[in-house]
């Protein structure tokens, strides 16, 4: 390979992406759908945020216990799925969940006694696994996502009040409002639907080129007139 004249200056590196990039947001924003085609697109590791939580249903039916279960379920899963992946030394990874997001729900649907136990077991898991170098937190706002939940017809998520997802939205906000253990990308997404649109995934895309240092944001721009 040809190198440059002496004297000359050393171009700049290409952009290379993170290693380890993580999807979030509330119910139904597309996180699963944008965790695959950047996984596809990098040929990454996925890891998959657990679907299969036994405890849900009955979570969506306000049955008493239920809440700790479920909450328990997806604590447990989560930590045995990025463990697996980091341990395993496969990179680059993506992943549709960050483990410090379990949180969120926790905090909302736990009574105190509940809390106490589940910090325990949250911190002891927390401390063996390593931050991503990339998050990306897609926003929506509640009406928005209360029109993909009633599109997707998936029976559980019929359960959901609209105090409720309401709820897990402002705390999503606020959650990511403070979070700095990673780099930080906030992108709006409730004027577009990448899922959908082609046009729209592909202007995400293209910002997902370029790097993201500290809590930076991102308004697509929605289909004009």
């Amino acid at each position: 390979m040809a190198q440059p004249p002496p004297g000359t200056p050393n171009p700049t590196p290409a952009f290379q992406p993170p290693r380890s990039i993580v999807i979030e947001g509330p119910i139904r924003v597309g996180k699963s759908t944008l965790a695959r085609i950047l996984a596809d697109r990098l040929h990454a590791r996925r890891v998959f945020d657990p679907e299969d939580n036994p405890f849900l249903a009955d979570f969506y039916k306000e049955k008493p216990g239920s809440a700790f279960r479920a909450q328990f379920y997806f604590l447990f899963e989560r930590h045995q799925r990025l463990m697996e992946a980091q341990q395993s030394g496969a990179a680059p990874l993506v992943s549709d969940f960050l483990f410090e997001k379990d949180k969120i729900f926790a905090y909302i649907n736990l009574d105190n006694e509940e809390l106490k136990l589940y910090e325990r077991y949250f911190g002891m898991f927390a401390a063996g696994l390593t931050p991503p170098d990339l998050v990306i937190y897609l926003q929506a706002t509640p009406e928005v996502l209360r029109e993909r939940i009633a599109k997707k017809k998936a029976p559980a998520e019929k359960q959901i009040s609209h105090a409720y997802l309401e709820e897990i939205v402002h705390a999503y906000d606020h959650f990511f409002f403070h979070y700095s253990a990673s780099d930080l990308l906030v992108i709006n997404t409730s004027d577009i639907d990448f899922v959908e649109s082609n046009a729209d995934l592909q202007q995400l895309l293209r910002r997902l080129q370029e790097p993201v240092k500290g809590t930076q944001y991102f308004l697509p721009l929605g289909p004009t007139e």
